[in-house]
């Protein structure tokens, strides 16, 4: 488990592999939920959190934040002057500026220093790191690789989609957080899932069991985002039927149908919305094709649908997977990594020809 693998780093103490992550995975996976709870879990411990996603000036802002306040007062005595001939000292009050500009490295060396002298540490999360310029990501590495053979007390996780694999790779500036301890994020088993609407349910005075729970865990595919939309949606729906008195509610049928229906369109605007925004159109169109079955899609059978021979699909086939829009099932054959995304495609595909063209 993620969260286990983390906190087995912190015990083994500054270096351990584990205090340099990358996690991954397809949107709605979990992986902002899991940077929280890494933060949780740190503070706990005494330490810092510096959390921040991948906007443009993000080295800028780390510097910020790492560094002290840009002036301090100083009080001064001076026990050579009197005032108006009365024995005694004359106290100053002066303003000193200690601001200077300095890079990451040293921001976070200073940061340090001042947190290891109370027995504390740093976390610093990056979100989105996928889309990290490149001059900042080399900066960022640079700094990384310092604070790791210094051996400081700190950890850096980075989270984001598994295009950013590619784009450290073929950087040479970020060789040393190409290392980063991969950890990707998927499914949660349905029975998991299971256990943990019935329970949250339960705690709120609605039972969820028989069809009705099963209708929902299956609903969720085990997509964390959709666990959280499904419950959401289905509770509000219970919840409503039983007023102001507050007695228990079974959760029926009806509940579950509307719940799941409204956690779909919900679904589709935050993820499969902006997954696809952030395609090609080819990418588009190799999807749209794929959404034709039911089930996985061959590359033969894709490619003749786009018009264009097997060569030209698995180009945009590689890059997909890449990306983990789409996973491997077996041998030639793909399907979709996210659920929904061929229900949203059909639905959806008048718009999603309409913006896309035989273009890259």
């Amino acid at each position: 488990m993620v969260l286990d693998d983390f906190n087995e780093a912190l015990e083994d103490g500054p270096g351990a592999p584990g205090r340099l992550m990358r996690v991954t995975g397809p949107r709605g996976v979990g992986k902002t939920v899991m940077l929280a709870k890494f933060a949780d879990t740190v503070k706990a411990l005494g330490w810092q959190v510096i959390s921040e996603t991948s906007r443009k000036g993000i080295t800028n802002r780390l510097v910020g934040r790492l560094q002290p306040p840009k002036g301090s007062f100083k009080f001064s005595i001076d026990p050579s002057v009197s005032v108006m001939g009365i024995g005694g000292s004359l106290g100053s009050v002066s303003y000193e500026n200690n601001h200077r500009v300095i890079d990451l490295s040293d921001a976070l060396s200073i940061r340090m220093d001042e947190l290891e002298r109370k027995g504390a540490g740093l976390l610093v999360t990056v979100d989105e790191a996928q889309s990290i310029d490149r001059d900042e990501l080399t900066e960022i590495a640079t700094a990384v690789q310092n604070m790791t053979i210094a051996n400081r007390n700190m950890a850096f996780v980075f989270a984001g989609l598994p295009s950013m694999a590619s784009k450290w790779l073929n950087n040479e500036a970020t060789t040393f957080i190409r290392r980063a301890q991969y950890e990707p994020l998927g499914e949660v088993p349905l029975d998991e899932v299971s256990d943990a609407l019935h329970a949250t349910f339960r705690d709120t005075d609605l039972i969820l069991d028989g069809e009705p729970l099963d209708a929902a865990t299956k609903a969720t595919a085990g997509y964390p985002f959709m666990i959280q939309l499904v419950g959401y949606h289905v509770w509000r729906n219970a919840n409503r039927r039983r007023g102001n008195a507050g007695e228990r509610v079974d959760v029926n049928e009806i509940d579950v149908r509307y719940g799941v229906a409204s956690a779909l369109a919900r679904l589709g605007d935050t993820v499969h919305g902006p997954e696809l925004d952030g395609l090609s159109p080819v990418d588009k169109t190799y999807l749209l094709a794929m959404a034709q079955d039911d089930g996985p899609s061959s590359t033969s059978s894709i490619a003749q649908r786009m018009g264009k021979d097997v060569r030209y699909a698995s180009r945009y086939r590689a890059r997909l997977l890449e990306a983990q829009v789409i996973v491997e099932r077996g041998y030639g054959r793909v399907d979709f990594a996210v659920p929904y995304l061929r229900e949203y495609l059909r639905e959806h595909a008048a718009y999603v020809r309409m913006t896309s063209s035989e273009t890259d």
